[in-house]
């Protein structure tokens, strides 16, 4: 299992995950409405640590750009 910490930047562009001193930077392309910004931010970190997405999940900060992802290895 790894926590890490992240911020998201919704409405980005292209997706992509930075990491940078223990604290990721997430951008994805989908809107902060409805959860849609948060199962997208599951699927680019399932896909960067090379896991299934529902290893992933949010332990804090559901409604908020910074959240602490837990990560089931």
């Amino acid at each position: 299992m790894k926590l890490i910490q992240i911020k998201v930047i919704p409405n980005a562009k292209k997706p992509e995950v930075i990491e940078k001193d223990n604290l990721f930077k997430v951008k994805v392309s989908a809107p902060a409405i409805e959860g849609k910004a948060n199962k997208a931010v599951i699927k680019i970190l399932a896909e960067y640590f090379k896991v299934k997405s529902k290893q992933v999940s949010i332990i804090k900060g559901e409604t908020s750009n910074l959240k602490i992802i837990k990560i089931s290895l």
